[in-house]
Parts: C-alpha cells; sequence; structure tokens
C-alpha cells in the first residue's frame, strides 16, 4: 500500500483538528493542503519510524510551527504576516496547551503521542492541557442552544453544558423549533445534531439561525467524514458521536475562545 494510500483514511480528522485549532474551515484546510504538499516534495522526510496516523500528525505540527495563515486563509511568512483577527486570537492562550488540550481530548491521543507530535514530555502535556483546562474556567458564561431528538444524548450534553458554567436556553429536537427557540432567545452557542427528530436537518436548521444572526455552531455526527471532505463549506467544530465528556468540553471551550476573540475590547 502507498503512503498515500495509508494517509487518506487519517485526512478528514486531521482536517477536524485543524479546523478547530484555527477556529476555521479556510485557515485549517490550507493547513492540512500545505502538510500534503509537504509530504509530495518530500516523501523521503516523512517520518517511517511511527504509524501513518502519528507521521501525518507531525508533519502537520511542523507546518504549524513553521508558518501562519493570512485572513484569506493562505499559507504565507509569519514574519511578515499583518495583524489579524487570527493572530490575536491565538495571544488569547498559549498555543502549545491549545493543541496539548486538542491533541488529547479531540483527537485521542496520549500524553506520550500527544508528547511526540509536540516536542514535549508526557508530563508537559498534562501540565499543557492543565493550564488550558485552567483558561476555559476564565472563559465567559454563555446561553447554549441544543439541537438533539435522542433525550439521553440531550441529557448529557446539558449536563456537559452546566458542569462547564453555562446556561441552556432551550432544547430543541426539530428544525422548526431550533429556529423558533434560538429567535426567541439569543443563544451564545448551538449544539447541533445532523438528523433531527422529524427527518429534518440539523444543518437546515443552523443555516436558519445564521441568516438571523452569527453565533459559534458545533455539530454532531455519527459520520463525520460526510462533513471533513474539505471540498465544500463544511462544519468548523465536528463532534463525532458516540462522544466522550472530554471531547465535547474542548470543543465548547474552542468554539467560544473564537467567538470572544473577535469581540473588540472595550
Amino acid at each position: 500500500m502507498s503512503l498515500g494510500q495509508q494517509l487518506v483514511p487519517h485526512l478528514p480528522f486531521l482536517r477536524r483538528y485543524a479546523r478547530a485549532l484555527t477556529g476555521s474551515q479556510g485557515h485549517g484546510d490550507a493547513y492540512v493542503r500545505a502538510t500534503l504538499e509537504a509530504i509530495v516534495e518530500a516523501p523521503d522526510q516523512f517520518p517511517r519510524d511511527v504509524d501513518p496516523r502519528m507521521g501525518l500528525y507531525r508533519t502537520f505540527q511542523a507546518i504549524w510551527a513553521s508558518t501562519n495563515i493570512d485572513i484569506d486563509g493562505e499559507v504565507g511568512n509569519p514574519v511578515h504576516a499583518p495583524e489579524t483577527i487570527a493572530s490575536a486570537r491565538l495571544a488569547r492562550v498559549t498555543p502549545l496547551s491549545r493543541q496539548a488540550l486538542l491533541l488529547t481530548a479531540m483527537e485521542g491521543f496520549s500524553p506520550e503521542d500527544a508528547g511526540y507530535l509536540i516536542d514535549a514530555s508526557p508530563e508537559d502535556v498534562d501540565s499543557l492541557v492543565a493550564e488550558a483546562l485552567a483558561e476555559i474556567e476564565s472563559q465567559t458564561r454563555a446561553e447554549v442552544l441544543i439541537i438533539e431528538d435522542e433525550p439521553i444524548i440531550a441529557m448529557d450534553l446539558e449536563t456537559i453544558v452546566r458542569d462547564l458554567g453555562h446556561d441552556v436556553s432551550g432544547v430543541a429536537v426539530t428544525r422548526e423549533e431550533a429556529v423558533t427557540q434560538a429567535l426567541a432567545q439569543r443563544p451564545g452557542l448551538v449544539l447541533a445534531d445532523i438528523q433531527l427528530a422529524d427527518d429534518s436537518s440539523g444543518i437546515d436548521a443552523v443555516k436558519d439561525i445564521l441568516a438571523e444572526f452569527n453565533v459559534p455552531v458545533i455539530f454532531i455526527t455519527a459520520f463525520p467524514e460526510r462533513l471533513l471532505t474539505g471540498e465544500r463549506p463544511e462544519p468548523t467544530f465536528l463532534i463525532t458521536k458516540p462522544f466522550q465528556r472530554s471531547t465535547v468540553k474542548a470543543a465548547i471551550a474552542q468554539a467560544l475562545f473564537f467567538d470572544q476573540a473577535t469581540v473588540p475590547a472595550n
């Protein structure tokens, strides 16, 4: 099996990580493209002493550490990059701590593997994750709308949201309910399942909501590969079912981090 064939199954999940790390589909996918271009240009430099997924993420981390993306989603030289919203966001939390949190909580890497990816010891990774979690505790609280038709999952999400110190503005099970609740009490975050009770779509519900006002959105799906192709407008934040509580917490914190970073300081 060629190297390309070995890497293909892992690309959707690298896109998920890159989008969550940058807070943007365009920026995240640009980093993934740059990673693949680097592998094609220098295949002999691809790490062969680890499994393909580890090698892919390791190459991505090298690209992330050495380049920046401007506001249009292009890869460029960070030394000469102008001040942008993206660079302002990165200053809000130590970048390495966010990488450690996302690699472990969202991507499922062990502290040892995450340490390999970011050139840190497992103990350092644990410390970085603790640092990121401490930053999460200081985040502004938000009203969260949950769009989920499975009662047990909705209850679990509600518990996670409240444990983080946020409030739940409502739980909707259909597209119509979601839009009605969103317009009645504008939430600061939306958690949306893809398939809803009446065969309506959480994606369509979110489109309706975003047509009225801007709000960060996290989608929840059992089939993430369908929304991580990089071929069309797709979610920036995506959680895979069945999910771990730590994954949901990391996604919520990251989505709110980028949303709050766009609000000008008084």
